[in-house]
């Protein structure tokens, strides 16, 4: 596997809500690691790529999420070429196609409702237990605060979902509030990297208004072990190999995954995660 052609496609700013420089670092690391493995790595913006009306790499690693560039790389996929992580595996991490993907895959999630964002009557609420709702944007990731949004009353959570209308979104997910400590953990599928820390202490999250809503960390115990199978488990499902997500962890020590992205910043780990996240990029060319 010495001297491989490989293209990195890096991901557009705007896709990185707080998380720019961040996102920068861990694949410039693993743009040196793998050069230190003998690849001759070529780098691209989304955009670029986009542009490129012939990509001669057959090898390609990339963080992008621009809707445009996944179907490009999914065509990629279909005729042949590899790419870390998969585009169809990108796709699958949107927001409903995640929710759909890991309940279907019997991963411990939420109990949630996919509604068009006119959806006016109290029926979904009124199914879900708990105090308040989390009202999320059904078709990407988070890319404003607004993107994902807690509502303490199905009031507030109609004009969270007509807001969503206002801004061409046209499906959502509700989601149940549940009551436990935020754990954050990232990972490298097939590999024995898996690192987990409590965000709130460690002032690492995208929006820390969330921490009021959740409550500090009381710090329950838990089986790691168990959640790095849970995670690696949702990983698979939704096809990605670079990933990372959250868990909200109950009083009694059960879990629930409340979101899996695809290669996130690793920003508390990214010295050593970029080392497992070129062997595995490697690891998947060679397949």
């Amino acid at each position: 596997m010495n001297h491989l052609k490989v293209l990195g496609v890096h991901r557009n700013r705007k896709f990185s809500p707080n998380h720019i420089g961040n996102d920068d670092a861990i694949f410039s690391l693993v743009a040196q690691n793998l050069e230190k493995m003998q690849c001759h790595v070529t780098i691209c913006c989304e955009d670029e790529f986009l542009q490129k009306e012939e990509i001669q790499e057959e090898y390609i690693f990339t963080m992008a999420r621009q809707k445009e560039v996944v179907k490009k790389l999914q065509q990629l996929e279909n005729e042949g070429k590899k790419i870390v992580n998969s585009g169809f595996g990108i796709e699958n991490c949107f927001r409903i196609n995640m929710t759909n993907g890991l309940i279907e895959n019997g991963i411990p999630y939420p109990k949630s409702f996919i509604v068009p964002t006119t959806y006016a009557q109290n029926e979904v609420f009124d199914q879900l237990p708990g105090k308040g709702f989390w009202i999320k944007r059904g078709d990407f990731h988070a890319i404003h605060k607004e993107d994902v949004t807690f509502a303490a009353s199905i009031k507030e959570a109609k004009e969270i979902l007509r807001e969503y209308t206002f801004r061409d979104i046209h499906d959502a997910v509700i989601s149940q509030h549940l009551v436990g400590d935020l754990v954050k953990f990232y990972a490298v599928r097939d590999t024995d990297f898996f690192f987990w820390f409590y965000p709130y202490d460690n002032n690492h999250h995208k929006y820390t208004g969330y921490e009021a809503i959740n409550g500090q960390s009381l710090y329950h115990e838990f089986d790691v072990n168990e959640l790095q199978k849970v995670a690696n488990a949702s990983a698979e499902a939704l096809g990605v190999h670079i990933y990372g997500g959250d868990a909200i962890v109950s009083k009694d020590g059960s879990f629930h995954i409340i979101d899996l992205n695809d290669w996130p910043s690793f920003a508390p780990c990214r010295e050593e995660a970029a080392s497992f996240i070129a062997q595995s990029i490697v690891q998947q060319f060679s397949r």
